[in-house]
């Protein structure tokens, strides 16, 4: 299996200072800083990098739960909000996902998109926090 990589550089204090993060494949070099994570400025922060990853894995996962099952899904759609508390402390992910797929009852998606939350590679790295999810058959 790869070896991914990202990095990320930080300059000056946490309030004035600013940094950015990419990624090791060059698919993207993006800039952060404290008015991006802990206000509302334009811009990204770790948490919704963290939610990315984490929606984009649990959607594949799925998928491939679903074909397995002889579902394949013509469309995952996922959402992960990510709540930071105090501390600060990652408190929350809430996963919302929307699956269209042939002959897919709402007992067979609750039953897979259970086991794809639970066994994401993602998930399974952030098990610290309490990952809610809401699952929705459309077509």
């Amino acid at each position: 299996m790869p070896v991914r990589t990202a990095s990320a550089e930080w300059k000056g204090n946490l309030k004035e200072g600013g940094g950015t993060m990419a990624a090791g494949s060059g698919a993207f070099n993006v800039p952060y800083t404290y008015s991006t994570r802990f206000e509302e400025a334009p811009g990204t922060n770790p948490e919704e990098l963290v939610g990315a990853a984490h929606a984009g894995c649990f959607s594949m996962f799925l998928a491939s739960l679903l074909s397995n099952a002889g579902h394949t899904p013509t469309r995952i759609h996922t959402t992960a909000t990510v709540h930071l508390g105090d501390g600060p402390t990652i408190t929350q992910i809430e996963l919302n996902t929307e699956v269209a797929a042939p002959n897919l009852t709402d007992a067979v998606l609750q039953e897979k998109a259970e086991a794809a939350k639970k066994n994401c590679p993602v998930s399974k790295a952030l098990a610290g926090p309490q990952v809610k999810l809401t699952a929705r058959l459309v077509s």
